[in-house]
């Protein structure tokens, strides 16, 4: 996979056909004991090509990561910023925003072209009584057109968004997708998924993302293979901002989930 320009290519689906492979690192070292690691996206190759960088603001009343295309300054002000992952109260909810103007901000004269555009979100859904078993995901993600561009989706309210469309079930133009569930495995007493050797060590973050009508194309798959290192593998209609936001989701403690 040869990527001339990191900043164009992260934004792009994967190519058809091809799986996109990477590696995510995170990084606990630095400031507040390990509260707010960064997480580095390479591609997993000879020459890891550095894609994306990754960090968790301070100060905010809900999960809010924000996302650089360089991995050296992950500041919301800098020209590198290139997306932000946020969570509802809960932390049960995300959506993944790219780089343009939030609606609430412009004073209602932006240009709707500059508006943000909403690439995905993940539902974690809550589990009631606190057992530990394997988490289930929803992605929602902009539909595709013929000319295998995103749909863009840029609400310009509250009451318009991924989520929103979503719970009202309007899913035109939107891509459903769920994780696989884990089979549950007597040998190891575990719930294991087939990474086909991509993913080495077990962990409730583990995951692969399917669409209901083809279970083994896998669009999406997640997994540990080190204390700090992790593969994460994509597949059309993803691009890789998509795969590393969905992905971060899954780091945050997640208390109403587990």
């Amino acid at each position: 996979m040869e990527v001339d320009e990191p900043r164009e290519f992260v934004l792009q689906p994967a190519p058809q056909g091809r799986t996109v492979r990477c590696r995510l690192t995170r990084d606990k070292k630095g400031m507040d004991r390990g509260l707010y690691p960064s997480y580095f996206l390479h591609l997993d190759t000879e020459k890891k090509v550095f894609l994306l960088a990754g960090r968790k603001r301070k100060r905010s009343k809900t999960a809010n990561y924000l996302i650089s295309s360089d991995p050296t300054n992950l500041s919301r002000g800098g020209e590198n910023f290139i997306g932000k992952l946020r969570s509802n109260l809960l932390g049960s909810r995300f959506t993944v925003f790219d780089n343009g103007q939030n609606p609430h901000r412009g004073g209602g004269s932006t240009n709707v072209g500059s508006l943000r555009q909403e690439l995905a979100a993940v539902i974690y859904e809550t589990n009631v009584l606190g057992f530990r078993g394997p988490r289930r995901m929803t992605v929602i993600i902009p539909g595709m057109n013929s000319d295998n561009e995103r749909v863009p989706i840029r609400p310009r309210n509250a009451s318009d968004g991924l989520l929103v469309r979503w719970q009202n079930k309007t899913l035109e133009s939107l891509i459903e997708l769920h994780n696989k569930p884990p089979i549950w495995n007597e040998d190891s007493g575990s719930y294991t998924l087939n990474f086909q050797g991509r993913v080495t060590q077990a962990s409730v973050k583990n995951f692969q993302i399917i669409h209901a009508d083809d279970p083994d194309y896998i669009i999406l798959q997640f997994g540990r293979v080190a204390e700090d290192a992790f593969t994460l593998d994509y597949r059309y209609p993803l691009c890789a901002l998509q795969a590393f936001a969905i992905a971060l989701s899954s780091f945050d403690g997640k208390l109403a989930c587990e």
